[in-house]
């Protein structure tokens, strides 16, 4: 049963390497033509690793909504990064009420939680695309807009292109997603409130105190905050996945220093990253300790090529990592508790299910 888990799941993270490193071939290619920033392939990466899941089973309109959706917020996104460049305190406040609104909409229905959830995605690539934490003598080079909103659209056909050739030619269509449960959550407010609260509680605080702390390396404590806290399914969902973000945080930060002791920059660095991704993204079915592991691992690859030395950051990133473990444990622990198993897509279907007995 394991074995056969690990050929789907290894025929999957195939399909999900493919478009990635389809999408980012073009935008390297792009990124030459036009004359553009590094940082264009790099944010190729971090939107088409994520929209592969979220598009596996969406049928034709979700894939529309997805191209109107995912430009747009991707475009805003570069502004905001602006923003936090020049104005850190207002920019990490439109970052942390942008990302919990797109939590806070899931009340209105599994559309509205497919859509929130494709709007996060730029906003975790802005964590990921080192741009916000550059120096302003280097926001010139940066993507703009335009560009950053075809760099959306490119991932959507990438990834549309390998998936649709996948259901026609692969020996697996995708799994179903599972059906709708029966019972409807009695909790005020409702859980997606209470995890957009939480969400915006931690967030900020990560803004606060890794400004303080870490100075131009915050995002490690924002991105673990959202890591930890985006998908809550209640207290203890968010202690393991604390935990687990943690410890596979450790060992991919010491795999990335090891690395690097070997020598191994530039396009080597950067066959390593993708490597690790794609077997991050086989085993993470299994325990999400390997997916953290396999993206801090990307991550300070990443960095690395970008010039910061993954050595010296190991006490910072650590350090960064751990804070936002345990700001995303306390706010699920103690700021309006979600008990239960009542994830965001739980909640949206139990709307769904309540609207139709009415409609009965």
């Amino acid at each position: 049963m394991v074995g056969r888990k690990l050929i789907r799941n290894a025929y999957e993270s195939l399909l999900t390497m493919t478009a990635v490193l389809l999408c980012w071939g073009a935008a390297l290619w792009l990124e030459g033509a036009a004359g553009l920033h590094t940082d264009v392939p790099v944010l190729a990466v971090a939107l088409t690793l994520p929209l592969s899941s979220t598009q596996r089973t969406a049928p034709a309109r979700r894939r529309a909504a997805a191209l109107v959706l995912l430009p747009a917020t991707a475009a805003g996104a570069q502004f905001l990064g602006r923003l936090i460049m020049h104005d850190y305190a207002l920019g990490a406040a439109v970052f942390t009420l942008g990302i919990s609104l797109c939590v806070w909409i899931r009340r209105y229905g599994p559309a509205a939680s497919r859509a929130g959830t494709l709007m996060t995605l730029p906003f975790v690539a802005l964590l990921v695309v080192p741009g916000p934490a550059l120096p302003t003598a280097a926001e010139s080079g940066l993507v703009s807009w335009f560009w950053s909103a075809v760099i959306a659209v490119l991932a959507c056909a990438c990834v549309w292109l390998v998936q649709g050739l996948a259901d026609r030619y692969g020996p697996w269509r995708p799994e179903p997603e599972p059906a709708a449960p029966r019972r409807a959550s009695r909790l005020h407010p409702r859980p997606s409130t209470r995890m957009a609260v939480q969400l915006a509680a931690a967030v900020a605080a990560a803004f606060l105190c890794g400004r303080l702390l870490f100075d131009d390396h915050w995002p490690w404590a924002v991105l673990t905050v959202y890591v930890a806290a985006g998908g809550n399914r209640g207290r203890g969902d968010v202690l393991r996945k604390g935990v687990e973000r943690f410890a596979g945080a450790t060992v991919g930060t010491l795999l990335a220093t090891g690395v690097a002791a070997a020598g191994i920059t530039g396009r080597a660095s950067v066959a390593v990253m993708f490597a690790v991704l794609a077997v991050a993204l086989w085993l993470r079915p299994l325990t999400y300790a390997y997916w953290a592991a396999g993206m801090t691992t990307a991550l300070s690859l990443l960095l690395g090529y970008f010039g910061q030395d993954a050595t010296d950051l190991l006490p910072t990133r650590l350090a960064a990592i751990a804070l936002g473990a345990a700001l995303s444990i306390a706010a699920a622990w103690w700021l309006l508790p979600v008990t239960g198993r009542a994830d965001g897509r739980t909640v949206h279907r139990q709307t769904a299910t309540r609207q139709a007995e009415k409609a009965r």
